[in-house]
């Protein structure tokens, strides 16, 4: 469910782009250049790490089993059909 429901998302999209090369190890030595010609510290810039990005599918579950267990709960339904 959480698979068909979050994963195959534009989560999913986000996810997909490249990471660039670092020599550090820390990406401080990662910049990225904007249409402006401003130049921003990668660790400066939005992204999501694989680290991340598992945490965030974990939690996705975890919710995903949670809801299920409440599933009974009128509260639940409720706000499910919101």
């Amino acid at each position: 469910m959480a698979m068909l429901c979050v994963r195959n998302t534009h989560l999913e999209t986000i996810h997909a782009v490249k990471t660039p090369v670092t020599r550090n190890g820390d990406a401080s030595d990662v910049t990225v250049v904007d249409a402006d010609g401003n130049c921003i510290s990668w660790t400066e810039v939005s992204q999501i790490s694989d680290d991340e990005m598992r945490d965030l599918m974990r939690d996705i579950v975890n919710r995903f089993y949670t809801s299920h267990l409440c599933a009974d709960d009128p509260g639940l339904q409720v706000e499910i059909e919101w």
